[in-house]
């Protein structure tokens, strides 16, 4: 059964609802930390989604390229960082079509999936998000997680079809763990460092017994423990950079055990089928 590993590729200053950070005042990390993660996933020959911000490829134009001739697939992450709720439908698709242009250019391909800055797509607060996907040539989008406050706490766990008129478009979750508290973040950031291994292994375990593929997230500051950080509250520094441990310590063994391909590989799988 095969599982999907995703990057939110974005530096270590693109935290939602701050400003003033950017290139030229601040340092970037981003290049050699995806430096580390493409050389990681070559040793293991594990294939990825990295979905990039508009932004950074534009500013790092090597970066994007470099991801490309590894053999991993380049999606959009919007250009700007700026959560969808706070876009107009305009702004959105003028967002998605300028990354696009950039990531289109520096790839080769043009993206065929999208994910959300903080999981700001919902079907009831911005519904019209989906349809501005379908129609700028998107084959699924990743942004809806089935969580509180970031999410929908009763959303599906696994991947489903959105229907629009005609029209239709993947959308797939990222992996949560159900528990008696609701579903636990186990699938990526501060909760996949934080929450204990066994119960990462078991979920992955179980979805795969279903028929139903694992999909993680990071983002490349999370195997820079040592990295900055923004001066944020003790609470919101936590859910945004999460404990100070290098994710790839969990990662890499889970890579191994398990089998992972990209996002666009599975949503051609799941076509085919």
């Amino acid at each position: 059964m095969n599982n999907a590993l995703t990057i939110d590729v974005e530096e270590w200053f693109h935290v939602c609802g701050v400003a003033g950070y950017g290139y030229g005042t601040h340092p970037s990390h981003v290049l050699r930390n995806v430096d580390r993660l493409l050389e990681c996933f070559a040793a293991v020959d594990v294939t990825a989604t990295f979905f990039v911000l508009g932004s950074v490829a534009e500013a790092l134009p090597s970066l994007v390229p470099a991801i490309a001739a590894a053999g991993h697939e380049v999606a959009s992450h919007g250009f700007s960082h700026t959560l969808i709720t706070a876009l107009s439908p305009a702004a959105f698709r003028d967002e998605l079509r300028r990354t696009n242009d950039i990531l289109s250019i520096q790839s080769g391909k043009r993206p065929i999936g999208f994910r959300a800055p903080q999981w700001s797509l919902s079907r009831t607060v911005t519904p019209w998000a989906f349809e501005i996907l379908h129609d700028e040539g998107f084959r699924y989008d990743s942004s809806c997680n089935p969580l509180p406050f970031v999410g929908d706490r009763s959303g599906s766990r696994v991947p489903y079809k959105i229907g629009m008129a005609g029209k239709s478009l993947w959308e797939i979750p990222p992996m949560v763990t159900p528990s008696m508290l609701g579903n636990l973040p186990t699938g990526g950031g501060w909760g996949f460092r934080f929450f204990p291994p066994r119960m990462i292994e078991r979920t992955v375990q179980r979805l795969n017994e279903e028929g139903q593929s694992a999909v993680f997230y990071l983002h490349p500051r999370e195997i820079d423990p040592s990295g900055p950080r923004l001066p944020l509250s003790l609470f919101r520094q936590f859910v945004a950079y999460g404990p100070r441990t290098d994710a790839l310590q969990r990662l890499v063994p889970l890579m191994k055990r398990f089998r992972f391909t990209s996002l666009g590989n599975l949503v051609d799988q799941w076509e085919s089928a």
